[in-house]
């Protein structure tokens, strides 16, 4: 009976730290990271406040185990690099696309993830800077793939993929908080996604051209 006991009260614990936890992005998603107080995580989450404490140590503790349990970069981007098998034949260049328009999609459908994604830029944390960090370690992977395809132009090609990164994360910001027309297309609509996805190939496709060009003796 003392075991059975124990192991329902794990179970429990469990289940109250995934409603700590379900409850921390609720309001990330509905309120950003300003909405994040103990008494309205405790209250969305239907579990007394106290717990927090005794299962995180406080709030800080609750955040840091939120923050690591949603990091993109770390999980679904290395599940995603293992079932791709990079094209040797163009130099990486369907590789990056791959991963860009995985990210672009992500994104777009994550509403928790730009949330993250504001908070990174609004706040200095610990956790927060681990998934920068992860984030960049994942990233070198693209870069060793091309290997010495650019030679010396290779900080100019991780500058060009900085651009494309962050302005993929931007839209999808913009269109999910600010409205959804960006330079006179619509974001948010089929059409208007097909057109930046086009034109992220058209600028990978004269990136790697022009890139190599300057390599040819």
């Amino acid at each position: 009976m003392e075991r059975k006991s124990a192991a329902g009260s794990i179970r429990n614990k469990e289940r109250s730290k995934k409603k700590f936890l379900d409850a921390v992005g609720k309001i990330l998603k509905t309120k950003g990271y300003t909405g994040l107080k103990v008494n309205d995580i405790a209250a969305t989450a239907g579990v007394d406040k106290k717990m927090i404490y005794t299962y995180f140590g406080g709030i800080d503790g609750l955040m840091d185990e939120y923050i690591r349990s949603q990091d993109y970069w770390s999980k679904t981007t290395s599940e995603e690099i293992g079932k791709m098998n990079p094209r040797t034949d163009d130099g990486g260049r369907s590789f990056a696309e791959e991963l860009l328009l995985a990210q672009y999609e992500y994104v777009y459908n994550n509403k928790e993830t730009q949330k993250l994604l504001l908070w990174r830029l609004s706040e200095s944390r610990k956790e927060l800077k681990k998934m920068t960090d992860t984030q960049e370690e994942n990233g070198k992977f693209l870069f060793d793939t091309m290997g010495s395809q650019f030679k010396e132009n290779s900080e100019v090609f991780r500058s060009v993929m900085a651009i494309m990164v962050s302005g993929l994360y931007y839209l999808n910001m913009f269109s999910s908080m600010n409205g959804s027309i960006f330079c006179g297309i619509d974001v948010n609509t089929p059409g208007g996604r097909t057109q930046i996805k086009e034109a992220l190939s058209f600028l990978l496709d004269h990136t790697f051209e022009d890139l190599k060009d300057e390599n040819k003796e």
